[in-house]
């Protein structure tokens, strides 16, 4: 229970932190307490000061005022005397300090003889009703007093009461005359411990209204604060909303204050958003359908084409020779405009949202053998060594065949294209959760700008080479798409010079989540060139994509 107590008390300041930073409200109000504490604190100390200070100068001056009309009286006593022997001056200066303690108020008298004077038998003893306060009367005092014969001295002292207790205190000092015997000093003790209790209460007065003070002031800013709070609120839930599709959603409108004006910008705003993103809907329904419908459209006059260039192209070697290269250009650019229709066609179903999966437990590595397998003339012709590395574990993967063959076709194919004649690597491999293909050429490699565009739809890392393969530049943003609607993963890494891999990591399950490729990327055998330019160089910034 003990260690439940203390973790829970751990978790405040956690708690505390986060509340300051995501709550505005809690901040506003803290800040608020905050500082109305320190200045009603501040206040409230001068006010304690002022008053305490107060109370000690009305004290002070009452004490001197009684204090002189004693020693007055007294000293009036004693002129009035004729004694002339120890026993009538003893006499004479018991009845002094009676009327002392009656015009003083105080029973904290002591008569000290002055030094140095000439000694005499009828001089009476010192003597002190201070108790255990007799210690109070400092040496500087009693310099003070006997330096000077008609006036006052005081001195702020502790004393102690009856019980014990140390109170504060007043001592005034001054000399008087006593006939025959000589000059003694007197000295009156005043307690000040009504003026304590008086300021603690003053003080504790003041504290408990500076606390009340606070908990309004708190309370009232909660108040305030939340009217001010509660519309941004509304208006960051709403923009969440809007954010999130729901171009509905709209901040209520009330009153003709700032607030109001607010939510009625906010409002203009969304509505003139909702009518800029339906236009672009409408728009891009429109491009989508054109594509789709120009798509459908040039297959019939297409299929013509292709007939009548199929049958030239048979009967070319009967052609002159510039006829029958016509020919053979005529049935290559046929087939070319055949595969970028379908590359459209595509596109625009992506675009159109109208995709369709046909999953079945496939192996990879049969895939990966079969895009070898059509691709071999060609890198034969280019001089590629195509190699297949599959060290196990690779189980088969819910995935769409045609689809994931036509992401390594182009993968493959382009690192042929790239690969300047060396060998290009495929390696398949799987874990607990995924399954991912890579494919690593060795070729003159990309730039990060290059990569960063590498998935654009028509876009080409080199215009001018010539490709053998006819591609439309749309085929490795067709093989994202796929990659895409897998729930999977298309990444890439490439470095000038040091060629390129990409890499297919896609859910052994349909519909899991992917959290880590089996895979590494950058590649292994990347190191040298990855310790210059630091690991994450050349990789894709999307990198799920």
């Amino acid at each position: 229970m003990r260690w439940r107590n203390w973790r829970y008390w751990r978790s405040w300041p956690g708690a505390v932190s986060t509340s300051w930073r995501a709550s505005l409200h809690f901040r506003t109000v803290t800040i608020s307490v905050l500082l109305s504490g320190a200045a009603i604190l501040v206040v409230g100390v001068y006010m304690s000061a002022s008053i305490g200070n107060d109370l000690f100068q009305s004290r002070l001056s009452q004490v001197l005022l009684d204090s002189n009309r004693a020693t007055n009286t007294a000293q009036g006593i004693l002129d009035a005397s004729d004694a002339v022997d120890r026993v009538q001056v003893q006499a004479l200066l018991g009845s002094a300090r009676t009327s002392i303690t009656a015009a003083s108020s105080s029973r904290l008298i002591a008569v000290l003889r002055v030094p140095n004077q000439e000694s005499s038998t009828v001089a009476p003893q010192d003597s002190s009703t201070f108790g255990d306060s007799g210690g109070v009367v400092s040496n500087e005092l009693r310099r003070s007093v006997q330096a000077s014969s008609d006036e006052q001295f005081w001195q702020s002292v502790t004393l102690t009461d009856d019980t014990g207790t140390s109170i504060p205190g007043i001592v005034v000092g001054s000399q008087m005359t006593v006939p025959v015997a000589g000059t003694y000093e007197l000295y009156i003790g005043y307690s000040l411990q009504d003026a304590e209790s008086t300021l603690l209460f003053v003080q504790q007065t003041l504290g408990f209204a500076g606390l009340a003070l606070v908990l309004l002031i708190g309370g009232v800013s909660w108040v305030i604060v939340r009217f001010v709070v509660t519309p941004i609120r509304v208006a960051a839930e709403t923009s969440e909303k809007l954010a999130s599709g729901d171009l509905e959603v709209r901040i209520p409108e009330k009153g003709q204050d700032v607030i109001a004006t607010l939510a009625r910008s906010f409002n203009g705003m969304a509505d003139s958003l909702q009518s800029q993103i339906q236009k672009l809907a409408d728009l891009s329904e429109v491009q989508q359908r054109f594509v789709s419908d120009v798509s459908h459209e040039l297959r019939t006059p297409l299929t013509t084409i292709r007939l009548a260039g199929d049958v030239l192209y048979d009967q070319r070697a009967s052609f002159p020779p510039a006829t029958g290269r016509t020919a053979e250009l005529l049935h290559t650019q046929v087939e070319r405009f055949e595969v970028l229709l379908s590359d459209l066609l595509e596109i625009s179903r992506y675009d159109a949202g109208s995709v369709e999966l046909e999953s079945e437990p496939t192996n990879l590595v049969h895939l990966a053998e079969d895009a070898i397998d059509g691709l071999r003339a060609l890198a034969e012709s280019k001089g590629t060594d195509l190699r297949l590395v599959a060290p196990g574990g690779y189980l088969n993967a819910d995935v769409d065949p045609r689809r994931i063959r036509r992401i390594l076709h182009n993968l493959v194919g382009n690192a042929i294209e790239h690969g300047d004649g060396k060998p290009v690597v495929i390696s398949v491999d799987s874990n607990a959760d995924s399954v991912a293909i890579a494919v690593r050429d060795y070729g003159m490699g990309m730039s990060q700008s290059e990569v960063a565009h590498v998935f654009d739809r028509f876009w080409r890392a080199d215009p001018s080479r010539k490709r053998t393969i006819g591609g439309t530049g749309l085929g490795l943003s067709i093989a994202r798409e796929d990659a895409t609607v897998h729930g999977g993963w298309l990444q890439v890494w490439s470095t000038p010079g040091h060629g390129a891999c990409f890499r297919l990591t896609l859910p052994r399950l349909a519909g899991a989540t992917l959290t880590v490729s089996p895979i590494p990327l950058p590649p292994v055998d990347a190191t040298e060139a990855l310790g210059e330019l630091g690991p994450n160089h050349g990789m894709t910034e999307d990198t799920h994509a």
